[in-house]
């Protein structure tokens, strides 16, 4: 049996944890001492810091990020057999939050460089029951913003950004998250913002979107046994929020650590059959996922976990091929950049803690990958 010199997990929370244990310990005594674990200060709080983070003037706590999707959407408008439009190759909670609207997703092929919405796939896909735009900004790359506002703005709809996967990612210089009428963040554990449960947030500068998303996420209560719309139960608890505080102070250098990861993929992997991620002119990524394409991506995939790395599939299959989906399902090639990356995409690992000498250790194996198809004889 071949011994593998290095493990390498895609990614690995008791690192983080360990390395500020104080601070988190610190955080959850401080709720139970309290004694308040829902819609107290300490969410209060956090929604005032991340706010204050992305230079936006509203952040509403919220259970998760598929509830931020729902409840922004419902917020700004959407309503039962209304049309929201997203990308084709996102992660089923961004449709799931979508249907939990009332809404029906209409999907558009992405642009092959971003991995995101191809605004130029966008006004057809526009019909009268259209009602919103939900641009994924994917892997942590921004969305090109600025041709999908000017159409919604055209065609007078709302534009929700679905930043679960952006914390701190830019979009000509402004953070995602401040862009659109309002925007859904995820806070799940293995976010570059994570919590250590589920969590979410919608920011938004529009005080009635913010004012309505407080009431939904608590049972459409105006004041406590007085409801004045039909609400849900999605509060980001006590805990969550404390926990959020404490990490937020350390999301730029944690974004900052893996760009330095990311570029250490970029320059030392030289395998001719790897494509690696564009960084758009247009933004900065966060690196929450480095992604690259390879036609022979499973053998690869099996290569690698032969050297002791872990990779993973973001996403294998296509919102329009998913079993439950099967209403979306135009046939084959009906999104043809989305169907090829779902076959060709591969996730390295890269989180803040991973050593160089991991981040070298992926790279050197994959440079070592032999891409020919072996034959039986």
């Amino acid at each position: 049996m071949v011994q593998v010199s290095m493990k390498v997990p895609f990614g690995d929370l008791r690192r983080q944890y360990f390395a500020m244990r104080e601070e988190i310990d610190a955080a959850v005594q401080r709720v139970f001492e309290r004694g308040w674990f829902i819609l107290g200060v300490e969410g209060e709080t956090f929604e005032r810091h991340f706010a204050d983070y992305l230079n936006v003037k509203h952040c509403v706590g919220v259970g998760s990020g598929t509830e931020a999707i729902h409840l922004a959407l419902r917020a700004v408008g959407v309503e039962a057999d209304d049309e929201v439009i997203t990308a084709a190759n996102t992660c089923v909670p961004t449709v799931s939050g979508i249907w939990a609207a009332g809404a029906k997703p209409v999907l558009v092929d992405i642009d092959e460089q971003s991995f995101t919405l191809d605004p130029a796939k966008l006004e057809a896909a526009i019909t009268p029951k259209t009602k919103a735009i939900l641009p994924v900004h994917l892997y942590g790359q921004a969305a090109d913003l600025d041709p999908i506002l000017e159409i919604a703005r055209h065609h007078h709809l709302k534009v929700v950004e679905d930043a679960a996967q952006a914390h701190g990612a830019t979009y000509k210089g402004r953070k995602l998250g401040a862009l659109g009428d309002a925007a859904a963040f995820s806070f799940y554990p293995s976010k570059n913002l994570g919590a250590n449960g589920d969590g979410g947030a919608v920011t938004t500068n529009d005080a009635e979107i913010a004012e309505r998303i407080a009431r939904l996420r608590n049972y459409g209560q105006e004041k406590r046994y007085y409801h004045t719309t039909k609400g849900t139960n999605s509060r980001l608890d006590e805990v969550q929020a404390a926990i959020l505080c404490a990490k937020l102070k350390h999301l730029d250098e944690w974004n900052v650590r893996r760009a330095a990861i990311a570029r250490i993929y970029d320059e030392e992997i030289i395998h001719a059959a790897i494509q690696k991620p564009a960084a758009m002119a247009y933004g900065t990524h966060n690196y929450h996922l480095y992604v690259i394409r390879c036609q022979r991506r499973d053998a690869l995939q099996e290569h690698l976990n032969q050297q002791g790395i872990t990779t993973l599939i973001h996403y294998p299959v296509p919102i329009h091929w998913q079993k439950a989906y099967e209403d979306l399902h135009r046939g084959v090639g009906a999104y043809p950049r989305a169907e090829s990356c779902a076959a060709q995409i591969l996730s390295l690992p890269i989180f803040p803690e991973l050593t160089y000498d991991e981040a070298r250790h992926v790279a050197e194996s994959i440079n070592a990958f032999q891409d020919f198809k072996i034959t039986e004889a």
